[in-house]
């Protein structure tokens, strides 16, 4: 058996080499060495450069092909002729550049990072949790993947409700940070002002009535909104309220459907539902809870449709590959690197004399020493 090539043993002929020690050593790499493996080093790495050119060897990422069905970059005038038009505006929640990418693909009008990440992506035990900078990065990233879809970063609860100005130094930073096209924040006629302060500084504003979660503490909890008459005055009142300060849609989350429908043919902006029935401008769903990304047992609102199974689909590949992975059977010879078999012998065959010139070098030292 031959001795294990080490890293020192590799510095040790190295030294060889640069000492004249080893005439054996010399003869193996040959007069000119030296220079000879310079040259065979920068031609093996422009070649490597070329290949790399060609065809990626590496994790990477996923970019792949551009969306089947190109189109125009979805912009407010857009989002304001699909509602003149009667015709439904999808939304859909990511918060990151996979989530971002496939639901560019699939030809999301709208893209929201939600403060709902909080949950999905960063494990805490609500919204109230997720900090600004943690939204930011998250905007960033959804940002590098939406180019057509109009993008809405969510101001999480500490953000906007000290003071209007508080609430505009967010929101720039969304713009300017996050990369968004807008900003959303929850709230009805209380904060109006704010509405109004953040679209007098041109960012467009994206309300949120109804059920709204960062004060699920006030709300007594994640209740229906507006089941009685006067809880109802009060939802059109805020409706009314966060359209005159100008935000150019809303959220209506958690309200009967036939308040909803009446309230959304009052106004003159258009009304995103999520659990508030079917008579709203358009929809919106967290896409960890629609694409089933979540373990069994998870509790689901009554208004998400399950319209996928992405953890039972990961899980079983995960899965798959751990059982490959233990019995050997991954990776198979169409997952590795080729090498031309003369190589591999002319590899194997320099290394072991290499070691063999290397041991009787040491073996000559051990002799010197003793005598």
């Amino acid at each position: 058996m031959h001795k294990q090539v080490t890293s020192s043993f590799l510095r040790r002929s190295s030294c060889l080499l640069s000492k004249g020690s080893s005439n054996a050593t010399k003869q193996l790499l040959g007069a000119g060495a030296g220079a000879s493996l310079t040259q065979q080093h920068q031609n093996q790495a422009q070649s490597y450069q070329h290949v790399t050119m060609q065809t990626r060897q590496s994790s990477h990422s996923p970019m792949g092909l551009p969306p089947t069905t190109p189109r125009k970059k979805v912009t407010l005038n857009t989002l304001q002729s699909m509602h003149k038009k009667g015709e439904k505006i999808t939304m859909i929640t990511a918060h990151d550049f996979p989530s971002a990418h496939v639901a560019e693909h699939a030809g999301m009008d709208m893209v929201l990072v939600g403060d709902s990440l909080a949950m999905v992506a960063l494990g805490m035990e609500d919204t109230s949790e997720v900090l600004v900078e943690e939204m930011l990065l998250h905007c960033r990233s959804v940002a590098r993947a939406t180019s057509r879809a109009f993008t809405i970063g969510d101001m999480p609860m500490g953000s906007y409700e000290i003071s209007p100005q508080q609430a505009v130094s967010t929101a720039i930073r969304f713009i300017k940070e996050g990369r968004m096209s807008a900003v959303k924040l929850e709230g009805g006629a209380e904060m109006a002002p704010t509405i109004r302060a953040i679209t007098t500084a041109g960012i467009p504003v994206l309300a949120h009535i109804g059920l709204t979660p960062q004060r699920q503490n006030a709300l007594g909890g994640f209740r229906v909104q507006g089941k009685s008459k006067e809880s109802a005055k009060r939802l059109l009142r805020d409706a009314l309220a966060v359209q005159e300060a100008g935000a150019f849609a809303m959220v209506v989350e958690a309200v009967p459907q036939e308040v909803a429908s009446f309230i959304t043919g009052l106004l003159k902006v258009p009304t995103i539902g999520i659990g508030a029935g079917n008579g709203t401008s358009g929809q919106v769903l967290v896409q960890a809870d629609m694409a089933g990304n979540f373990p069994p047992g998870r509790f689901l609102p009554k208004f998400v449709k399950k319209y996928g199974d992405v953890w039972g689909e990961t899980l079983r590949a995960i899965e798959s590959y751990r059982d490959e992975v233990k019995g050997g059977q991954y990776p198979a010879e169409e997952h590795t690197y080729p090498m031309p078999k003369e190589e591999v012998e002319a590899f194997v065959g320099d290394v072991r004399r290499l070691m063999r010139a290397n041991a009787s070098a040491e073996a000559e030292g051990d002799g010197e020493k003793s005598t």
